[in-house]
């Protein structure tokens, strides 16, 4: 991989330099870890004018969640360990004769711009913008191999607690339980907090869980996924608990699982982003359930669990190829409870399959 992450900081190092920048500063942790191998905490990444530096407040301990570092890549550990990373790499690249810098502004708060003024007041300091982010979208196949194998681990402790005994536990204890199941399959960790939601908490997209107990007759919708080397996956699915479904719970289900099929479908390089949403909202709306509605129906994900592009009905864009999003559409009705459905796919060229599906579990809707 360390060719990989050359190739990366020299497309980088190419766009700051069209721009009138001599170096880069990259702070954000995902940004460096994609650009340098693995992000120690709070380390930066310094890009120019002459050697490259990952700037770290303590010597790198090789944990699995930080990533491992370029092995071509010099690391610096801060001889104070209270010492400011981004404050010492200005003072670096004014040292290597750069006139100029390019910084994540929407990372560094204004005392940490301030400091690195201070430390290097003839370094004109400049906003690197989103370039990073920007670049970060399409995937390479290694990093879409991460996110399946990150797919099949959550696959595999979601199928495993639909096995178990559900009626009576807590929202709470399942999620923990389901955390717990994906590092037992090899996960850094959780991609994000788990979300369990029950009766009438069910079909909520940021629902917390509480000690309420599953009941006969719920609807039962989780919300998990996966981290594995970084990157992060995403799967929603809804159940019934006990007994066959009552006539609205179907009825919901196969809206929301018709919304969500025409949002997969709608997968493919050149589609507007805001296209794919429309197909995936406007069977909900039709059917009255317009307000209430989250303000997207899909995001990406790589090494953040919320990265471009946001299938919004105001977004700006179209797909490419290999980009990896969700599709995520639901309803919920205050007090009685909902249904969302959620995938992580791959958009593929018609050519070669189209949409590519990472996360397997049945879409069925199932009595448990």
């Amino acid at each position: 991989m360390s060719e990989v992450h050359a190739v990366r900081r020299g497309l980088l190092r190419d766009r700051c330099a069209a721009a009138g920048s001599a170096a880069a500063l990259v702070s954000r942790p995902a940004n460096v870890r994609y650009l340098a191998g693995g992000a120690p905490p709070g380390a930066v990444l310094l890009l120019g004018p002459g050697e490259d530096v990952l700037l770290c407040p303590r010597a790198p301990t090789g944990e699995s969640g930080h990533g491992r570092p370029d092995e071509a890549l010099r690391v610096d550990v801060l001889p104070v360990p209270d010492g400011d990373p981004v404050v010492e790499a200005a003072g670096l690249a004014a040292a290597s004769g750069a006139d100029s810098l390019a910084v994540e502004e929407h990372d560094l708060t204004v005392a940490r711009h301030r400091a690195m003024a201070k430390a290097a007041p003839r370094l004109l300091l400049a906003d690197l913008g989103f370039t990073v982010e920007q670049q970060r979208i399409v995937k390479d196949e290694e990093e879409i191999g991460c996110l399946r194998i990150a797919a099949e681990i959550t696959d595999q402790a979601l199928g495993e607690l639909l096995e178990s005994i559900l009626v009576g536990r807590t929202e709470r204890h399942l999620a923990l339980e389901l955390e717990r199941r994906l590092v037992d399959h090899g996960a850094d960790g959780p991609a994000f907090a788990t979300s369990v939601a029950t009766g009438p908490n069910s079909g909520q997209g940021r629902h917390r869980p509480t000690d309420r107990r599953v009941e006969e007759g719920d609807f039962l919708s989780v919300r998990l996924g996966a981290s594995y080397h970084g990157y992060r996956c995403e799967i929603g699915r809804t159940f019934v608990i006990g007994t066959a479904p009552a006539d609205w719970q179907i009825e919901l289900y196969d809206l929301v699982f018709a919304a969500q099929r025409g949002g997969r479908e709608a997968l493919a390089p050149g589609a507007a982003y805001r296209e794919v949403d429309r197909a995936a909202r406007q069977p909900l709306e039709s059917a009255g359930y317009g307000e209430g509605l989250q303000p997207w129906t899909g995001h990406g994900v790589g090494l953040e669990i919320e990265e471009d592009p946001q299938l919004a009905p105001t977004a700006m864009g179209k797909l490419d190829a290999c980009v990896p999003v969700t599709v995520e559409p639901g309803v919920h009705l205050p007090g009685r409870g909902g249904v969302r459905i959620d995938d992580t796919l791959v958009v593929r060229p018609e050519a070669d399959g189209g949409p590519e599906l990472l996360t397997m579990t049945t879409k069925e809707l199932l009595a448990l």
